[in-house]
């Protein structure tokens, strides 16, 4: 059985976006694409909602052809360009000939149905960055298997919270580190409903 991989950077008090939802004020180091190219490489689909889907295929495309990056972020492009793509959307359409056009859209009603089948399948694991309408109400199901908050040394005083405020959900810590050469702290839990 897959596994539904969540992964997001957070700040130090709590926050996954800026203000104005700016994501480019959290504080990133070279590790954290580190991580998520070693999180790439374990998974065969990328599960997304919209906003996070559109955010990530206005950039990631033509990155891995680009010279001015660290190679790092070169694999992460050439992964997301060739993983298997899933968005969760209920308006989104896209068309086969722009980036990414080949991505499988799915209504957000039927997104738990879809993920229990994509966990029923062979494969490496279901990654979701971001997304965070998506993933609590995947974590309320019971499908989220792990939660991989990557906390950095900034307070950003404001902007969307990495939980959106629903009710109190258990989780089990799995792993708690410093990763190396840098400032972003991994906080690794067991997000299964049986695992508290």
């Amino acid at each position: 059985m897959r596994q539904l991989i969540v992964t997001n950077i957070v700040s130090a008090d709590g926050y996954y976006e800026g203000p104005g939802k700016d994501v480019m004020v959290m504080p990133f180091d070279d590790t954290f694409d580190d991580y998520n190219a070693a999180r790439l490489r374990a998974a065969s689909t990328l599960l997304l909602g919209r906003t996070s889907f559109e955010g990530f295929r206005s950039y990631w495309p033509s990155v891995a052809d680009r010279t001015d990056v660290r190679e790092a972020e070169r694999e992460i492009s050439r992964r997301n360009n060739a993983i298997e793509k899933v968005v969760v959307s209920d308006g989104l359409t896209l068309d086969p000939s722009e980036p990414w056009g080949d991505a499988r859209v799915v209504k957000r009603a039927d997104a738990p149905d879809v993920v229990r089948a994509l966990k029923e399948q062979d494969g490496g694991d279901i990654l979701t960055f971001g997304s965070r309408t998506l993933w609590t109400s995947l974590l309320r199901a019971g499908l989220v298997d792990e939660v991989h908050l990557l906390v950095g040394s900034a307070f950003l005083g404001g902007g969307t919270p990495v939980w959106d405020g629903g009710p109190c959900t258990p989780l089990r810590l799995l792993d708690a580190r410093r990763l190396d050469d840098s400032q972003l702290v991994l906080l690794r839990y067991d997000a299964r409903p049986d695992a508290s």
